[in-house]
């Protein structure tokens, strides 16, 4: 495998977000990056090593920014920071970068007074991934293989009978459940037997005749 090349990116505007699309297909072992100022990219495309550093123009925000790797490219939707001001005139703080490693998306481009109203299509990412958290690890909150994310303390809670057991009680202890109650049975049975007569005892015949 050869150095990296730089990923070739386009882009669009609207006030309050940018669309930036890497034109890789098919990029693997790939990591992405994004702080207020910087987006940083790493990722294999055709064997070939891919790389990114852009300083943006302005500051944009993580939170509410997703990214989506697809077939055919890397789309991302970011959110600025100052979401009422006028369109920024590029998108990297060097000009000089700005016309080497940048191009303008016309599928996505808008002029400034149409934008109002002409919100991004982000179909493409559908399912992506938050900058602003653990896009793609949901369920991690309880056990990952349970239906809906069930909480396993609470289902364990719920479940009939079981509710006052101690904590820490060993279920492979559990085979005898029920014990207790066979033998309140037997003491039971016990109690309501005595005061009967011996049977073999009442027919047995007597001395006397």
């Amino acid at each position: 495998m050869s150095s990296s090349n730089i990923a070739p990116v386009k882009w669009a505007q609207r006030k309050d977000s940018l669309y930036i699309t890497i034109s890789l297909a098919d990029v693997k072992d790939h990591t992405i990056d994004l702080t207020e100022k910087k987006i940083t990219f790493s990722g294999v495309s055709g064997n070939q090593a891919y790389t990114l550093d852009l300083e943006l123009f302005k500051e944009i925000e993580k939170e509410g920014s997703i990214w989506n790797v697809l077939p055919s490219s890397i789309q991302m939707k970011i959110n600025k920071k100052e979401k009422e001001e006028e369109f920024w005139p590029r998108l990297l703080l060097d000009k000089v970068k700005e016309k080497t490693n940048v191009k303008i998306d016309w599928d996505k481009y808008v002029d400034e007074d149409e934008a109002d109203g002409n919100e991004f299509d982000t179909g493409a990412l559908d399912g992506g991934n938050d900058f602003g958290g653990m896009g793609g690890m949901g369920g991690m909150g309880g056990m990952g293989g349970m239906p809906g994310g069930m909480d396993f303390s609470k289902m364990m809670a719920g479940m009939g009978g079981m509710g006052g057991m101690p904590p820490g009680m060993d279920f492979s202890g559990m085979g005898g459940m029920g014990g207790e109650d066979d033998e309140g049975e037997d003491e039971e049975g016990d109690s309501d037997d005595e005061g009967l007569p011996d049977l073999e005892a009442a027919d047995a015949p007597t001395e006397d005749n």
